[in-house]
């Protein structure tokens, strides 16, 4: 069974930045795609980064240039490293994981861009 920890949510003021981190249980971890995905108060759940096996990353135009995704195999651990952080950038972020047709989910870590 797959579980995902997200940590590393808060409120940032605008401008700011902040680490997300994801603590993947998976063994098949190394040989999925991971990323990153947001919902902010009555919109949909949509994609921010996702980061592939090989480590070809694609990002959301909202977060290019500002958003960066990484991975750690041997840790288990998918990280988004945010800058610049804007007030829209507000939402629940959710760690995502990828196998066989399959995908698992966080419980979604709070990130709140406020002055």
């Amino acid at each position: 069974q797959v579980q995902l920890v997200e940590s590393g949510g808060g409120l940032v003021q605008p401008g700011g930045s902040l680490r997300l981190s994801c603590a993947a249980s998976s063994s098949s971890f190394s040989i999925s795609t991971v990323g990153w995905y947001r919902q902010a108060p009555g919109k949909q759940r949509a994609v921010v980064a996702l980061i592939t096996s090989a480590g070809s990353r694609n990002y959301a135009d909202a977060g290019k240039g500002r958003f960066t995704i990484s991975r750690a195999n041997a840790k288990k651990m998918v990280y988004l490293q945010m800058n610049s952080l804007k007030p829209e950038d507000t939402a629940v972020y959710y760690c995502n994981l990828r196998w066989l047709g399959s995908a698992y989910w966080g419980q979604g870590s709070q990130v709140t861009v406020s002055s």
